[in-house]
């Protein structure tokens, strides 16, 4: 919800091209992070390190990838159950960080990433509100005190 800030609510203040636009800036970012990677991936060629820790380092970003890609999408859907474990694996998700972004990016084609959790806490909030909001019976100072 980092770029829309309240827009979500009713869709408005340019909703669509925002979303768009974090569509397109996800997918960049994945790009130019698998580009640097890949360079990364060039020096140890060059270093010639072997062909195990060559497919060592490919298995591990694409297994952190895939972690980051589902952790992050959980996200979207609903708050962790144990934030020392998300914690924890905070650095399995910035090692996997194309997941994340593409993650970002998927979610964006739908709706802005969180909108779905968001929405659901706004919702909850709003009828508790209302709630409250009705059991009151007016101005407590304009009561007629009880002798």
């Amino acid at each position: 919800m980092r770029f829309f800030g309240t827009t979500w609510v009713a869709h408005d203040g340019a909703y669509g091209l925002r979303r768009a636009a974090v569509a397109v800036g996800a997918l960049l970012a994945a790009a130019a992070g698998t580009f640097a990677l890949w360079f990364g991936f060039q020096g140890l060629q060059i270093a010639e390190v072997g062909g195990f820790v060559d497919i060592l380092v490919l298995v591990m970003f694409a297994i952190c990838g895939v972690i980051a890609f589902r952790k992050t999408w959980d996200g979207f859907t609903r708050r962790p159950t144990d934030p020392a474990r998300e914690d924890a694996l905070r650095g399995l998700k910035t090692i996997g960080f194309i997941g994340s972004l593409l993650a970002y990016f998927c979610r964006a084609l739908v709706e802005a990433p969180g909108e779905g959790l968001r929405r659901t806490e706004y919702e909850t909030a709003l009828v508790q509100y209302e709630k409250r909001r009705a059991q009151r019976t007016g101005n407590p100072s304009s009561r007629k005190k009880k002798r």
